[in-house]
């Protein structure tokens, strides 16, 4: 049973960031606006692409890692890739972004994300 939730819920991770990478891609401004620290009109668009680009190449290197490597393999990358909503937290709360999207969704990814891996080292 764990091993099912563990594999279900760690597709559903790389598939979500994957989509997030793929937004930032096809619509980096309303992508930016639902990170919670909105793009500048006139700011420089690169940098979303570079998000877009980082995420997507995240949640494929997730789910390689599952299909070919294993459990054990994805729960390392798993808490290292655990880094980055924790310093999204930082990064909207630094930047005039609100505490409900700050914690409400990237805390709570960072928490989620650290459950995936317990789930998968147990798996």
């Amino acid at each position: 049973m764990i091993t099912t939730v563990a594999y279900v819920l760690a597709i559903l991770l790389n598939l979500l960031i994957l989509f997030i990478g793929a937004r930032f891609l096809a619509v980096p401004r309303a992508a930016a606006s639902g990170y919670g620290v909105p793009a500048k009109e006139n700011g420089d668009r690169a940098y979303l692409l570079i998000k877009g680009l980082r995420d997507g190449t995240y949640g494929l290197v997730g789910l390689a890692l599952l299909a070919f490597a294993g459990t054990q393999a994805e729960a390392w990358f798993m808490i290292v890739v655990a880094l980055l909503p924790l310093g999204d937290t930082v990064i909207v709360l630094r930047n005039g972004g609100t505490k409900a999207v700050a914690f409400g969704i990237h805390f709570a990814t960072a928490v989620t994300i650290i459950v995936c891996a317990v789930l998968l080292f147990l798996a």
